[in-house]
């Protein structure tokens, strides 16, 4: 009877460790994510936390120009500069630098790392802006970017528009464009006119849209969500619903007959359609940003790779109305991967 010999059993293979591998290896393997997967993998094993600090790593995630850009700036001697890769990608996110003799910043977005600008009003082309009549150049608090913005005293044709080369932007990449301006006293004459925005190369054909410059909006409807007044209520549709127009004046805000004007939106129904526009984020009306100023939105533009330099323009005009309009201060435009929703 034949016996079977028995092969001697091979051992277990032997759990990888994470710690095993090569940092410089983790560190490649890092580069090929984003800045925020980078962040969140660092928290797997103590070497995964050294990899994620290397220069590999945020190199790749800096700009291939940043050198270029940085040269621009009117503080190229910023210490931060010279610091590690890491902490010059989470400054140039963090707090934005002027370039081209400051009239432009610039920045990167904290979740692609793609580039950001903001063109200073001192920058844009502004139909009337070197008349004292209409426009006036005025300086900012410390929370505006450049120190200074341009005042709409008052207009009847207002018109101005922004230019940027392309090559400038990050390639395949989504962008929106906003006008940035503050609106100490709610302007005047954009209640009721919309303004027409487009974005688009110079030269070619751009889908036109209408947007809303009243800042009040915003205001207005903070106080549809106030507790209302005694008095300061009426009668609609069986409910009682909270009235801007005798609360301002009840208040002191605005005189009756500024507040009569603002009624006609609430009278028609516009007013709840457009608070809800503002609850939504459509886009249409400004939205408040952290510093107090508002925003909004201008257009959208897909930069595509391997295209030849063009130029961007983002074009904002109120020219068919002819009712005057101002009290707004313009800061500039700004341009800044779209957010998804």
């Amino acid at each position: 009877m034949q016996t079977v010999k028995r092969l001697p059993r091979s051992a277990p293979p032997s759990r990888l460790d994470m710690n095993d591998l090569p940092q410089d290896l983790i560190a490649n393997v890092l580069s090929f994510t984003g800045p925020r997967e980078s962040c969140r993998l660092a928290v797997v094993s103590s070497t995964f936390w050294s990899a994620s600090l290397s220069d590999t790593v945020w190199d790749r995630f800096l700009p291939p120009d940043i050198l270029s850009i940085l040269s621009r700036t009117t503080n190229a001697s910023d210490p931060d500069f010279a610091s590690n890769k890491k902490d010059l990608f989470l400054r140039l996110c963090e707090r934005p630098i002027l370039i081209d003799g400051g009239r432009k910043s610039f920045s990167l977005d904290k979740r692609t790392g793609k580039k950001c600008y903001m063109i200073s009003s001192r920058d844009l082309h502004i139909i009337w802006g070197d008349t004292p009549r209409y426009w006036k150049w005025v300086p900012e608090s410390d929370s505006s970017r450049f120190g200074e913005a341009a005042e709409l005293v008052g207009v009847c044709w207002l018109e101005l528009k922004g230019t940027i080369p392309t090559t400038m932007l990050s390639p395949s990449t989504l962008y929106t464009a906003y006008l940035v301006f503050r609106s100490p006293q709610g302007g005047y004459g954009f209640d009721h006119q919309p303004v027409e925005v487009s974005v688009g190369l110079s030269g070619s054909d751009k889908t036109v849209r209408s947007v809303y410059l009243d800042a009040g909006m915003v205001k207005r409807k903070r106080l549809q969500q106030v507790v209302p007044l005694v008095g300061a209520t009426r009668r609609l549709g069986g409910f009682r619903r909270f009235s801007p127009r005798r609360s301002r004046v009840i208040m002191g805000f605005h005189s009756p007959a500024q507040a009569a004007d603002e009624e006609i939106d609430h009278d028609d129904g516009g007013g709840v359609a457009a608070a809800a526009a503002v609850e939504r984020g459509s886009g249409v009306y400004p939205k408040e940003r952290g510093d107090g100023s508002y925003e909004v939105e201008l257009g959208d533009f897909f930069t595509k790779e391997g295209v030849g330099e063009g130029e961007l323009e983002m074009y904002l005009a109120e020219v068919k109305g002819g009712n005057w309009k101002g009290g707004i201060f313009v800061e500039g435009i700004e341009i800044r991967p779209k957010e998804a929703k």
